[in-house]
């Protein structure tokens, strides 16, 4: 079943889920994981992509893994690309055709 719904940014898991709750500021993030103001900043506005390095660091301080913050990084590109390239993937013409599903 197919959602049609933008899957949940990274950066907005990030604020409405870890710093709200927790009371963690911006500046506070980035001055506990190394990184700038501006890069959280970007991060929990959807304005910047998260990366691997970016990944790891907030699975270690919030006690999760890198793949909850990747996987949501994943669905997010997979769904924004799809809405941007989609007629053009679609016409590409598959290698095997499955047998249509009843």
């Amino acid at each position: 079943m197919r959602v049609n719904r933008t899957p949940t940014h990274p950066g907005e898991m990030l604020r409405e889920e870890f710093l709200a709750p927790l009371g963690i500021t911006q500046s506070g993030l980035a001055q506990i994981l190394g990184v700038s103001f501006r890069t959280i900043n970007e991060l929990v506005n959807c304005r910047r992509e998260l990366s691997v390095e970016m990944a790891l660091k907030l699975a270690r301080f919030f006690g999760t893994t890198p793949e909850l913050w990747l996987n949501l990084q994943n669905q997010f590109d997979i769904h924004v690309l799809a809405e941007r390239k989609g007629r053009q993937i679609n016409g590409i013409k598959p290698l095997v055709q499955l047998a249509p599903t009843r």
